[in-house]
C-alpha cells in the first residue's frame, strides 16, 4: 500500500514506484460505529487494529500546530520533467501534485490517513464524512460530506466518484489491476456511493477505495476556454479543476510548476486539515541531474531536499551557509515502511531462469567494498523484503509460519524450513574480506558450471552448448551516482567473466523500458507499508507477470507465492498478517530474485532555516511540506 504523503523530492525510487509509493497508506480493519442514519452502520474512521486513535468530532490531529502561520513559499528541486496535467494516463510525464496515483495537492481522497498511527493506516473522513460496510466486507458505502465543493463552487457528487473510478480503471492498467476486485459501483443515496467486491473477507478493500482521488466529471467532460471538448484520454497542459488545498499557478512545461494555496477551499477548516497546508506557494523546479539540484540548493535556489546519496550527505553540504547555521541537515528514523532495494534479475530473460545463476551473482556482488568506497560506510545490506520493520523474517520459521509453509514443502527449497537466511559472508577487515570474497567467487563459478556455463580461455563466461557469452543488459537513467554504482557492479561481475552492457538513457526512455520489461537487470526499491495487502499481487503475483507496466519487475510467477499473498490479504488480524508476511518474505528470499543492494533506515533532509515544524514530528512521516510552515522571523535572519 502507498503512503499518501507528499515527499519533498521525486527521487528515482519514487519515479520507479510512483503508483506503488500512493498505496502504502491503504490499510484494513473494522472499527466501532458512531451513528447509523438508516440500516447502515456508519463509521467516522477506520484503523488496522481496534479503534482509531481519534474519536468522532476530534478537533485536529495531535501532531499539527493548529495555530501555524500561513504564507511564504517552498521551492524544491525535482529530477525529470513533465508534459501533462492529465492525472489518469499511464503514459507521459505528469507533474507532481497532479497525478491521482501519487499526490494530493489539487485533488482529494474519500478518506485521509493520520501520520501518527501505526502503518499510517488509520483513515478519517475527508471527501466522505463516513463509511459503512457489512461484516463480511463484501461492499463499502461512502457518504459524501455535504460541504464538499470544487474550486468553482460546484458540489462534489456521487456521479463524480463513479465517473472517476470508471475512467481511471479503464484508462490506466495499473490502477485497473489494483481495483480489480471491484465488481460494481453505483449511487445508493443522494450523497452515497457503494462499491461491491468479488470476494468476502478482504478487510483491505473498503480502505483501498478510501484512497480514491476524485476528479470533477463536469470539468473533464466540458469544454475549454476556446470551446474545445476536453478529453481524459489525452494529455493536456490546461490546469485542471480541483477541490483540494492548492491549485496550479504559474508554470512552464518541463521547467517549473507552482501550486497556490486556495484560501477558500471548502475543507481548509475540516479537522483532518487543521494545521496542514500552511505554505502559500509550493514550487517545483525541474533538473536533468541530481548533482545540479544539490548545487542549486546550496546556492539558495531551492529550499528543502530529501537526500538519498550518502556521499552527498557526507561531502557536499560543507559550505559557509551550513557553517553559519543557515543550512540545516536533519535525520529522522523511517518507521513508516520496510524496504527492499536491489538489483532485480528479470526472469523473463532466459539467462536468469536458473536459480543457481541468480545465487552466483548474489555471491559475486561485493556490498562491503561498495559501501566503503561509494557510500561512506553509512548503509546496510537488506536481508528481507521488509527490511527495517517487524514484518522482516528472522531466525528459523516459527510454529505459526511452519503451519503456513508445510503444505508447500515439496515445492520449496529445504532452506526455507531448515536454515536461517543470511547474506554472503563478509568482513570489515580488508584482508579477511578479500579472503572471503575469493571463497565466494569460487562458489559462484561452481554454480555457473552446474548451470551449464564455463569460463572461456579469455575469461568470459560462456554457455557450454552454444558458446554464447553471458551478457546482462542493465537498464538505468544517466546520472553520476548511477554510473559509479554500475561500474562497481561491472567490476564485481567481471571477476567471474560476466559482462554488463550498461544502457543509460533519459528518464522517459528508462520508464518505457521498465514498463515493457525490456531489460535483464535494473535497480528497484520496493517501499512496503507496515500493513501489506493487495499491492503484493502487483509486486510478485503471477497475475501481474505479463501485464505491461506492472511492478512485478522480477517476472515472478510462483503458485506458492500466490497462495501466501492471498493469505496476507485475507489475514483476520494483525498477528496472522505478520505471520503470513514473514512466510512470504522467506519464500521470496529463497528464490534469489534480487541481489540485495543497500538501504538506510532514516529519512535525511537538508533545508534552509526558513521553516518551522511541530515538535516532535509525527512518528510515521517527515510531514514536509504538509504540516510545516514558513517562518518569517527565521527567514529574515538567513543570508542567501
Amino acid at each position: 500500500m502507498i503512503a499518501r504523503r507528499l515527499h519533498c523530492q521525486l527521487t528515482p525510487a519514487f519515479i520507479v514506484g510512483a503508483f506503488v509509493a500512493g498505496a502504502l497508506a491503504l490499510s484494513a480493519a473494522a472499527l466501532p460505529a458512531f451513528a447509523a442514519d438508516t440500516d447502515k452502520q456508519w463509521r467516522h474512521a477506520a484503523a488496522l487494529n481496534g479503534e482509531p486513535k481519534y474519536p468522532e468530532g476530534f478537533p485536529h490531529f495531535d501532531y499539527v500546530n493548529p495555530e501555524a502561520p500561513q504564507g511564504g513559499r517552498a521551492v524544491q528541486g525535482v529530477v525529470g520533467s513533465f508534459d501533462t496535467f492529465n492525472p489518469v494516463l499511464p503514459s507521459g510525464e505528469s507533474a507532481p501534485g497532479t497525478n491521482v496515483a501519487t499526490a494530493t495537492l489539487i485533488y482529494e481522497t474519500l478518506l485521509k490517513p493520520s501520520m501518527d498511527e501505526a502503518d499510517i493506516s488509520a483513515e478519517y473522513g475527508w471527501l466522505a464524512d463516513a463509511i459503512a460496510y457489512p461484516d463480511d466486507y463484501s461492499s463499502a458505502t461512502y457518504r459524501l460530506n455535504p460541504d464538499a465543493k470544487w474550486h468553482d463552487g460546484t458540489p462534489v457528487t456521487a456521479e463524480d466518484v463513479i465517473w472517476t473510478f470508471e475512467v481511471t480503471t479503464q484508462n490506466n492498467p495499473n490502477i485497473g489491476f489494483y481495483y480489480s476486485s471491484v465488481t460494481g459501483v453505483e449511487k445508493t443515496g443522494e450523497r452515497e456511493v457503494t462499491f461491491t467486491f468479488d470476494q468476502k473477507g478482504n478487510r483491505e478493500l473498503p480502505k483501498i477505495i478510501g484512497g480514491l482521488k476524485v476528479l470533477p466529471k463536469h470539468w473533464w467532460t466540458g469544454t475549454d476556454a476556446d470551446g474545445n471538448a476536453r478529453d481524459i484520454t489525452k494529455g493536456t497542459l490546461e490546469p485542471p479543476l480541483g477541490s483540494g488545498p492548492y491549485r496550479i499557478g504559474d508554470f512552464q512545461a518541463g521547467r517549473y510548476i507552482e501550486f497556490d494555496r486556495v484560501e477558500d477551499a471548502w475543507a481548509n477548516t475540516l479537522n483532518v486539515n487543521v494545521g496542514y497546508h500552511n505554505i502559500a506557494t509550493l514550487r517545483y523546479d525541474f533538473y536533468k541531474d541530481s548533482t545540479v539540484i544539490v548545487e542549486a540548493f546550496k546556492a539558495g535556489e531551492t529550499d528543502w531536499r530529501a537526500e538519498n546519496s550518502a556521499s552527498n550527505w557526507v561531502n557536499r553540504y560543507n559550505n559557509p551557509a551550513r557553517e553559519r547555521g543557515d543550512i540545516i541537515l536533519e535525520t529522522k528514523p523511517d518507521r513508516a515502511r520496510g524496504v527492499m532495494q536491489g538489483y532485480v534479475m528479470n526472469q523473463r530473460s532466459e539467462i536468469f531462469q536458473d536459480p543457481r545463476v541468480r545465487r552466483a551473482l548474489i555471491l559475486a556482488f561485493d556490498f562491503t567494498t561498495l559501501n566503503r568506497t561509494l557510500l561512506s560506510d553509512l548503509y546496510f545490506q537488506p536481508k528481507s523484503y521488509f527490511a527495517g520493520s517487524e514484518l522482516a523474517s528472522s531466525g528459523l520459521p516459527s510454529e505459526a509460519e511452519l503451519e503456513l509453509l508445510k503444505p508447500f514443502r515439496d515445492q520449496l527449497p529445504s532452506s526455507v524450513f531448515e536454515e536461517v537466511y543470511a547474506l554472503p559472508a563478509s568482513s570489515e577487515d580488508p584482508q579477511e574480506h578479500a579472503r572471503l570474497m575469493r571463497d565466494r567467487l569460487r562458489e559462484a563459478l561452481a554454480l555457473f558450471r552446474e548451470a551449464g556455463w564455463e569460463l572461456s580461455r579469455d575469461r568470459k563466461m560462456v554457455n557450454t552448448e552454444t558458446g554464447e557469452p553471458f551478457v546482462i543488459r542493465y537498464a538505468d537513467f544517466a546520472s553520476p551516482l548511477n554510473e559509479k554504482s554500475v561500474l562497481r557492479l561491472k567490476a564485481d561481475f567481471a571477476k567471474i567473466g560476466v559482462e554488463i552492457e550498461y544502457l543509460p538513457t533519459d528518464i522517459p526512455s528508462y520508464i518505457n523500458k521498465r514498463n515493457a520489461f525490456d531489460y535483464d537487470m535494473m535497480v528497484v526499491a520496493w517501499g512496503q507499508s507496515l500493513s501489506p495487502g493487495n499491492e503484493q499481487r502487483g509486486y510478485w503475483g503471477s497475475s501481474s507477470r505479463d501485464r505491461e507496466g506492472s511492478r512485478n519487475f522480477a517476472g515472478i510467477a510462483d503458485p506458492v507465492i500466490d497462495e501466501l499473498i492471498e493469505t496476507i490479504i485475507f489475514a483476520p488480524d494483525r498477528e496472522a498478517l505478520v505471520t503470513a508476511t514473514h512466510a512470504l518474505d522467506r519464500v521470496l528470499l529463497a528464490g534469489d530474485y534480487v541481489i540485495p543492494q543497500f538501504f538506510y533506515p532514516f529519512d535525511r533532509f537538508a533545508r534552509w532555516d526558513i521553516f518551522s515544524h511541530p515538535e516532535p514530528l509525527p512518528e510515521y512521516s517527515v510531514g514536509f511540506p504538509s504540516i510545516w510552515w514558513y517562518d518569517e522571523e527565521k527567514a529574515s535572519q538567513v543570508e542567501r
